[in-house]
């Protein structure tokens, strides 16, 4: 059975001021790298197979600081699994969002990335890995709303679509299209079991 580990990755500037990034390519912040670290720390006494990462310098620096506790274990980029790009929202907080368009703004043409896009090009990502690394276990690095949107697909429910933290893991058995474990933070206080 393939089993995949969704992370988010760390916290960047843009993250704890609430500006959307999308496809903004925005470093991690000191706090992003310290909860990476511990993921990394947590992981390393785990075995897992394989790791992919999304492009963008954020998802690929915490994908570098959880390969570098795994002997062995290299980072491969994949476009298909980077962020959903945000049109014309990156780069703004709410306030910013309804100062510039109103507070009805959602209605309006952002030029999002369409959901369905999104979901195409992850799924055919893990229809692709499932097939050439059958039974092995794959850690991919990504973001937020890509793995809330892809988790809620591979499961076929919806209650799977949750705020995905950053630096949290998310374990799916994807031919059981089972979840063993949801937006798990356990690391940052200190646990290395669900939370």
């Amino acid at each position: 059975m393939t089993i995949i580990g969704f992370i988010r990755h760390g916290e960047t500037a843009w993250n704890k001021e609430g500006r959307v990034q999308g496809s903004s390519n925005i470093p991690l912040n000191e706090e992003g790298i310290k909860s990476a670290i511990k993921l990394a720390d947590r992981l390393a006494d785990e075995q897992w197979d394989l790791m992919f990462t999304s492009p963008m310098n954020r998802a690929k620096h915490t994908a570098e600081l959880i390969a570098s506790r795994m002997p062995g274990m290299t980072v491969e980029e994949d476009e298909r699994v980077r962020e959903r790009s945000s049109g014309r929202i990156e780069g703004t907080t709410e306030q910013e969002r309804v100062q510039k368009w109103g507070a009805r703004w959602r209605e309006l043409d952002m030029q999002f990335e369409s959901a369905d896009r999104v979901i195409a090009r992850g799924l055919n990502f893990v229809e692709e890995q499932t097939r050439i690394h059958q039974d092995k276990r794959i850690l991919v690095v990504s973001h937020g709303s890509f793995i809330k949107q892809i988790i809620a697909v591979l499961l076929e429910d919806e209650q799977y679509a949750v705020t995905i933290e950053n630096t949290s893991l998310t374990v799916i058995e994807v031919e059981n299209k089972t979840c063993t474990l949801l937006n798990c933070t356990a690391h940052l206080a200190g646990g290395t079991n669900g939370d």
